[in-house]
């Protein structure tokens, strides 16, 4: 099988890229609950996936969505707190909540929590690279500790009816030739009742650098292939996203990178699979976008801190502008309200 280069290079706009005409029957993704008909997930993303941005990407075509890493024992702390990092909303769903930690107990008490939070799946996270939680022995750490991963799922799906996914990645060190400690998981997981696995294909080690190993998604799904199985790592496309589901038979993908600042890659999903072009959104309709998303984050936040918030959001918009440098620079010194509408109406006149 050939593996292609999912190399991407920056371009003024997405029209300049030219791509064979391809196609691909989607498949509604099983998690033993919700229905998803558009297999791409709307990755767990900290820092990004609050209320506000899942509602616009659901606006747009996101269908599944998660909620951002949650630490099991801040979610144990008291009902506000519950609310302020779930942010419960009307139309969000379905929903995952995403627990990191280390102990079975803790994250089987947080998932009680979640459910009673009337959330639809709960997601474990087995994978996370940043040091402070390699540090803590959650996260990636759990790629080194295969035992503990599994017990932790077995009791999360114990204490819930809920349906339980989990996001791994190929191994923990770069250098490791086995994946022993991935199968281990995988096998686990399945056996104790989990309704799918994500598996990032970059190590832990490795962070988000170099080429993600798709040989190693074909390799897992060949291996189970009756179980739900979910890819990640260089999805910063829709044709990319279709084509890792076509070389390694997955039954969906995670967009993480590739959809912030891009919310229309649900549709341009869908565009794809079906033989289109992939839509690209006039400036004017991107401008209209961004002023909706502010807005709620507004809602959410407040305007001081919702302005700091939608910097970065700016600055990731403005990568599918013919001038991504100025606009980094106009969003980094947003304010509030004014600034930010002030920026949209200089840089996004068609």
């Amino acid at each position: 099988m050939a593996w292609q280069d999912h190399t991407i290079v920056a371009t003024p706009t997405p029209e300049v890229l030219i791509y064979p005409p391809m196609s691909l029957e989607l498949k509604p993704l099983k998690l033993g609950g919700p229905t998803i008909d558009l297999p791409l997930i709307l990755a767990p993303l900290a820092g990004y996936t609050d209320q506000a941005y899942r509602m616009l990407c659901r606006s747009l075509g996101a269908e599944y969505c998660a909620t951002e890493m949650m630490l099991d024992k801040s979610l144990l702390i008291s009902q506000k707190l519950r609310n302020r990092l779930v942010q419960p909303y009307d139309g969000d769903a379905p929903l995952a909540g995403q627990l990191i930690g280390n102990e079975p107990e803790e994250m089987a008490a947080a998932a009680v929590e979640l459910q009673k939070m009337n959330l639809d799946v709960i997601d474990l996270n087995f994978a996370c690279p940043v040091r402070k939680a390699i540090g803590r022995r959650r996260g990636g750490h759990l790629m080194r500790d295969p035992d503990r991963a599994v017990a932790i799922v077995r009791a999360v799906i114990d204490a819930v009816d809920l349906p339980v996914t989990v996001k791994i990645r190929k191994s923990f060190a770069e250098d490791d030739p086995t994946y022993d400690a991935m199968w281990q998981i995988l096998e686990g997981s399945f056996d104790a009742g989990a309704a799918m696995v994500c598996v990032h294909t970059r190590s832990v080690e490795a962070l988000y650098r170099g080429r993600a190993d798709w040989e190693v998604l074909a390799q897992v799904k060949q291996r189970f292939p009756t179980q739900t199985i979910v890819g990640s790592g260089d999805v910063l496309s829709a044709h990319a996203g279709i084509d890792m589901m076509k070389e390694t038979g997955v039954d969906g993908v995670l967009a993480a990178r590739g959809v912030l600042g891009n919310p229309w890659l649900f549709r341009q999903f869908r565009d794809v699979a079906e033989g289109r072009d992939p839509y690209h959104p006039s400036l004017t309709e991107q401008a209209q976008v961004m002023r909706r998303h502010f807005d709620h984050a507004v809602e959410l936040y407040g305007e001081s801190k919702g302005a700091r918030i939608m910097r970065k959001f700016g600055i990731r918009y403005g990568q599918m502008h013919p001038t991504p440098k100025k606009l980094r620079i106009a969003f980094v010194e947003v304010k509030n309200a004014d600034h930010w509408h002030a920026v949209i109406d200089k840089f996004y006149t068609e």
